[in-house]
């Protein structure tokens, strides 16, 4: 999908990047190193951002994972139409069919996979036990500059529960991706690619102030990154060009250029992840999925 093409080349300063602090993109390649969290029935491997972490799940049936003293919502999704889990929170049980999303409120909550399987969480650093479970933990000791302290969005006007919604959702043109937010994230199921990027289509762009990370779980990606040079020779960084098979996180720091190719013959499955919300994205009439339950921040609606 060349530039040209791109819905996202309507947005304000797309493929413009400022010269300010600079900090290096993070890589985590779970299929690569050992789980983070290993039990009986449930592995888990932990990678984070500024304001997320993404935890990567291989359960065997009957594993479980439990979110004792969660402080704000979380998303979990599987990908894998044939991996349906549980989730109790609230006192109820709630049974979401493999590929779909789920995001699940603030409280106690667990989650469930009778038959075992793959899944992938998404949990803001605002919950500090999982911070330190992170293999690149050391990188976020310090608030990275160009990022402003994390704020979550409004909570849905009909109230907290268990909300799903599945995957199937056909492209439609003009519309990027299949998008759904909550309080904490938005996150962009993009389409499958099938086979190598065309070398000749690629969209490089770039955010000012937030990370996006993106979670490849099918086939495998090259993230191409460039930093804006500064006034300081010193903070200057050489391009990425990483390799990274699946699954695998990599996190763009703003306000680096940046693009991915898929690389495998067969399906290449890439997530964009960013907590919290974009506005940009937010903003487009009919690119989220879910904006009719989700109201915007009252600084935004305004716009």
């Amino acid at each position: 999908m060349g530039q040209s093409i791109d819905p996202r080349a309507s947005l304000a300063a797309y493929g413009q990047a400022q010269a300010v602090a600079s900090y290096p993109a993070q890589y985590a390649r779970f299929y690569a190193t050992p789980p983070t969290v290993a039990q009986e029935h449930v592995e888990i491997w932990y990678a984070r951002g500024q304001n997320f972490v993404v935890g990567q799940v291989n359960a065997k049936p009957g594993g479980e994972i439990q979110r004792l003293n969660q402080v704000d919502e979380y998303a979990v999704l599987s990908l894998d139409t044939n991996v349906p889990f549980e989730i109790t929170w609230g006192g109820v049980q709630t049974q979401v069919k493999g590929g779909s999303i789920a995001f699940v409120p603030a409280g106690p909550s667990s989650i469930r996979l009778q038959d075992g399987g793959r899944l992938t969480l998404m949990i803001t650093t605002q919950n500090q036990d999982i911070c330190d479970l992170c293999v690149n933990s050391e990188a976020y000791k310090t608030q990275h500059a160009n990022i402003p302290p994390f704020e979550k969005w409004p909570e849905p006007t009909t109230g907290a529960k268990v909300r799903q919604y599945s995957l199937d959702v056909a492209d439609e043109p003009g519309r990027f991706g299949r998008i759904w937010r909550c309080s904490t994230f938005m996150i962009n199921v993009l389409p499958v690619q099938i086979g190598p990027r065309d070398t000749t289509k690629l969209s490089p762009h770039h955010h000012d102030d937030f990370e996006q990370g993106s979670l490849a779980l099918e086939g495998s990606f090259t993230h191409h990154v460039r930093w804006p040079w500064n006034s300081d020779l010193n903070t200057w960084r050489a391009d990425d060009h990483e390799f990274c098979a699946s699954p695998s996180l990599a996190v763009i720091p703003p306000p680096a250029i940046h693009t991915s190719r898929g690389m495998d013959d067969g399906k290449n499955q890439l997530i964009d992840i960013f907590s919290p919300p974009r506005v940009d994205f937010s903003l487009k009439e009919g690119w989220v999925l879910n904006a009719d339950e989700y109201p915007l921040p009252e600084s935004i609606s305004l716009l």
